[in-house]
């Protein structure tokens, strides 16, 4: 029996959000809660009394550093945490997972714990699953957590799934070490960044008797879509019954993110810390009250705030305590930070209760990422010139490995970010398609490939650089036309004009492209023409493909283009005959829509920190390919985890039409037999 009743008021529809409360022993929480960072029995620069008027109703504290500083005899001599800080609501105390994690050079991690050396007195001591889970029972917190290992979200496949099984194994010990104790304890997801280590993980702790669950190890390396993407594998796997906490995030944007996909608890020092700074999350944006704009104006920092901080203090007072480095500042901004944290996720209840979150959700993602100098009548700081490679919406940016990429401005997306543009193409479309396989069958007909997402014509090149090597081998090569979709070609013209930071470009075929829509080689064996304008209306003109690279924007840029209607389409343009698809994104949500469309759907190979890729076909002998690896279809426990999941159904699937939809995936021959 659970040691923290839960109970659930309200679930969303089109997301995994929802409204919730659970029972400790010093009171109720409910849910969506964001939790105050107390590391040290104080939440910096607060007091209970703000922190009650901010809001809050759980505090973190941290067990390391409290099992160094005051250490357990005091906490025995005052009976715990909540009568030493004078504060009467729930406790979680973190284990010390992450400060192992974040002190490398200075701890000697075994089987046992992790040894270090106190930055008190110099004293070795050992943190353990059962000291982590003995110091919490002295601290007298309401929620504990075990002791985890947490490594980089972006560590190699083998450290994360060594550090994976670790973890269950200290999770044994932290549940054995308990005993009797009335205290709750969380079992921690991880993983890094592969979603079936996270799944695999979920699977396992919810076999055993945990009070709830939460995902850790994210915000430490990984971006903000593979954080997302993660959260919602790890989600998808856990119990309904049961609270579950998203560890260390986030940004006011992060928590309405996992809410989305089905979280009920966060922490995150950002509040406080920006407002260290004299940064303000308000309903205008993001405010720094260090620019000298500020200085006369007597308005409040947020005028649809009502903490004592806008009702009582104008802004130039706030701009004038950061000039003067007064501590009073970072109280002041601090509190309202606070309760801007609590009043979102207050409001974020309302609106699942409502009914309504889901375009709650799509509005209010972009407004709390507005920064400072976006907000209505602010004058915006002049910044000093800087030389930019720069055409239209998109801008060269240059990575610290050194290869370049081409950035969108609008929507700060960037054409493979991450690894070398090239080396990306050749690994995640090309390799990974078997191209050249393919084209060794010189009696087959011709190959069509489609690419979708022209870009800086990275993957069009890296098909191009295969059919020519695999033609001066001297041996018969089947006919190969690339057929190229864009809407915008100022990329690819920047990228032209910048040739030289792009060495794939060091060829005649991406400058004809650009002036006739069409190259062919020199012997006609290949052929590659540009469909310029929106994909949606050349989709059922162009010739029937036989791979397709599916590379345009994500969701939240180029949306249309990743809906369920839109996999049908490609579908019906891929039938009949045998097509398979190759795409960046491991999406809950468009793995379903194409499953949905008709097409079988595998896990793809990993590229840059995407631990999977996904590969889609019309049938699965579309995958077989001499000496190329078959990528593995999704099985039943793939679909067991989607019948769980929160954020299951792609965004043009409405309410009503999900129960069909649901029952069309389930009755996939990919998983019917």
């Amino acid at each position: 029996m659970s040691r923290l009743p839960f109970s659930i008021a309200a679930e969303a529809s089109r997301s995994g959000a929802r409204a919730a409360e659970f029972e400790t022993r010093h009171g109720r929480v409910q849910t969506p809660v964001f939790m105050p960072v107390g590391t040290q029995a104080t939440v910096k620069c607060q007091t209970v009394d703000s922190l009650r008027e901010a809001g809050s109703s759980v505090l973190l504290a941290n067990t390391y550093h409290l099992m160094l500083r005051p250490g357990a005899a005091v906490f025995e001599k005052f009976g715990g945490i909540h009568r030493f800080m004078h504060w009467d609501r729930p406790v979680l105390t973190d284990s010390g997972g992450y400060q192992i994690y974040s002190m490398p050079n200075d701890c000697r991690l075994t089987e046992a714990g992790a040894q270090f050396q106190s930055y008190i007195d110099g004293r070795w001591l050992l943190l353990s699953p059962e000291t982590s889970i003995a110091m919490q029972r002295v601290i007298g917190s309401d929620i504990m957590m075990p002791l985890d290992h947490c490594i980089a979200s972006t560590s190699p496949r083998a450290e994360a799934e060594a550090a994976m099984e670790r973890t269950h194994r200290w999770a044994l010990r932290s549940l054995e070490a308990r005993g009797d104790s009335p205290q709750a304890l969380f079992g921690i997801v991880q993983g890094a960044a592969f979603p079936d280590l996270r799944e695999a993980s979920s699977a396992y702790l919810t076999s055993l008797p945990f009070d709830g669950f939460a995902v850790g190890g994210l915000a430490v390396g990984e971006s903000r879509e593979q954080r997302e993407d993660l959260t919602a594998a790890a989600t998808a796997g856990l119990p309904r019954d049961r609270p579950r906490y998203l560890m260390g995030v986030g940004t006011p944007v992060d928590v309405i993110e996992a809410v989305h996909r089905g979280v009920d608890m966060f922490d995150c020092i950002i509040p406080i810390a920006l407002a260290q700074r004299g940064t303000a999350y308000t309903s205008e944006g993001r405010l720094h009250m260090r620019r000298g704009w500020y200085r006369l104006q007597d308005q409040p920092l947020d005028p649809d705030c009502a903490c004592s901080t806008c009702r009582r203090y104008s802004r130039a007072y706030l701009h004038h305590l950061f000039k003067s480095d007064e501590a009073l500042g970072w109280h002041l901004l601090g509190l309202h930070n606070l309760s801007f944290y609590h009043h979102l996720t207050r409001e974020i209840r309302a609106r699942v209760v409502a009914g309504d979150f889901y375009a709650y959700y799509l509005e209010k993602r972009e407004a709390w990422a507005r920064v400072d100098g976006d907000s209505p009548g602010a004058r915006r700081p002049q910044p000093r010139p800087v030389p930019r490679l720069r055409m239209g919406d998109y801008e060269v940016q240059r990575s610290e490995a050194g290869f370049s990429s081409i950035r969108q401005c609008s929507s700060g997306e960037v054409m493979h970010s991450v690894s070398n543009p090239v080396e990306e193409s050749r690994r995640l479309y090309v390799e990974q398609s078997g191209l050249d396989a393919r084209l060794r069958l010189p009696e087959a007909p011709e190959l069509v490939v489609w690419d979708v997402g022209l870009g800086a014509a990275t993957n069009a090149m890296a098909a191009v650089r295969c059919w020519e090597a695999a033609q001066a081998d001297g041996q018969p090569v089947r006919p190969l036309r690339i057929v190229s979709f864009e809407r915008d070609l100022d990329s690819l013209r920047l990228a032209i004009r910048h040739s030289a930071r792009f060495p794939h470009l060091h060829h005649a075929a991406p400058s004809a492209i650009l002036q006739h829509a069409c190259w062919a080689h020199g012997t006609g064996g290949l052929r590659w023409t540009l469909l310029a304008g929106d994909f949606c209306e050349h989709l059922t003109s162009a010739p029937r493909p036989d791979l397709i690279y599916y590379d345009p924007f994500s969701y939240k840029t180029d949306g249309p283009l990743w809906t369920a209607a839109m996999m049908a389409r490609i579908f019906q343009a891929s039938v009949p005959g045998e097509t398979a698809l190759f795409t960046y994104t491991s999406s809950t949500a468009i793995r379903a829509a194409l499953l949905a469309a008709g097409f079988y759907v595998a896990r793809g190979a990993p590229t840059g920190p995407k631990a999977e890729t996904t590969v889609a076909c019309t049938h699965p002998s579309c995958l077989s390919v001499a000496g190329v690896a078959a990528a593995p279809l999704l099985d039943r426990q793939w679909l067991d985890r989607w019948d769980r999941s929160g954020a299951r159904y792609p965004a043009d699937v409405a309410p009503d039409a999900q129960g069909a939809f649901a029952r069309q995936i389930c009755a996939h021959p990919q998983f019917t037999g």
